[in-house]
């Protein structure tokens, strides 16, 4: 089967774009790359060696490492509840029950992407009224405590798992699954064997963006961290400091290393989705 050319409609397309692309992501990611290597190796030793910045690099990862398998959890969960786990009609005041929840569903399904359209510096001031100083809740975690900053990553990244895996679970079909109910299966051979490789995708797809969203998170964290170095201050927050002394270079630098991160966490929860789904 040979392999039909473009048209000029598709050409001019890609075209256009191909220069969309570069311009707002493949030319600044060189800008910053080039930037960084202007100081050669010294520059990246530096920063890396550097305490404060290390441990603003290491903080920032482990937060986001362990939002990241909660989202992967949670948010699997939450889809599969938007999804799957609707009540069979009933009467009376089961049909009552059974609306209030399908409400509630519709609640969830809309406050889910509030992360996604709200402002992180006000996210942040919403999360500081609830757990700052003076929590009407008691918990009083920021601004000095490592807790705030987990809040906070896990507030803005908690829609990335759910809204892909929710697609995903409204377009698998059910009939495997009650074909494989009717042979025998039971739920939990179901739930491993059809339609969790189906779901997988998905999932790491979403823990991807969860991470590499985690690592880049700097609105609330700007009120919900003290910027405390070696204990509460982040890689963003760090990057913009260095920014502030008008040391570009190691700006470029750190914001190198935080994109190298991301790469690589990309990858390695690729190969192992892939390995998982292959041994099925």
């Amino acid at each position: 089967m040979s392999a039909r050319p473009l048209g000029r409609g598709a050409g001019l397309g890609l075209g256009v774009a191909m220069i969309w692309f570069s311009l707002l992501i493949l030319i600044p990611l060189a800008a910053i790359i080039v930037k960084a290597a202007g100081g050669g190796p010294s520059t990246f030793g530096h920063v890396l060696t550097e305490s404060e910045t290390r441990d603003a690099l290491l903080l920032t990862v482990k937060m986001s490492v362990i939002v990241t398998i909660v989202n992967v959890v949670v948010g699997t969960l939450i889809a599969w509840e938007l999804v799957r786990d609707r009540p069979a009609r009933a009467r009376g005041a089961a049909a009552v029950g059974e609306w209030f929840w399908g409400k509630v569903r519709v609640v969830i399904d809309l406050v889910i992407d509030i992360p996604f359209a709200l402002p992180t510096i006000v996210a942040g001031l919403v999360l500081l009224s609830l757990y700052g100083p003076h929590s009407p809740l008691g918990l009083h975690w920021a601004p000095t405590t490592q807790k705030a900053i987990l809040v906070a990553i896990a507030f803005v990244t908690l829609p990335f798992v759910v809204r892909t895996v929710q697609p995903v679970l409204e377009e698998l079909d059910t009939d495997v699954e009650d074909a494989a109910a009717s042979l025998g299966a039971g739920r939990l051979t179901i739930l491993r064997r059809i339609v969790l490789p189906s779901v997988l995708p998905a999932i790491f797809a979403g823990a991807s963006l969860s991470f590499a969203r985690g690592l880049s998170e700097y609105g609330s964290l700007v009120l919900l961290s003290s910027n405390s170095p070696h204990r509460t201050e982040t890689v963003s927050v760090r990057l913009f400091a260095f920014i502030e002394q008008s040391n570009t270079r190691s700006a470029a630098a750190l914001a190198t290393i935080l994109l190298v991160v991301a790469l690589l966490a990309i990858v390695v929860l690729d190969v192992v989705q892939r390995r998982v789904a292959r041994r099925g």
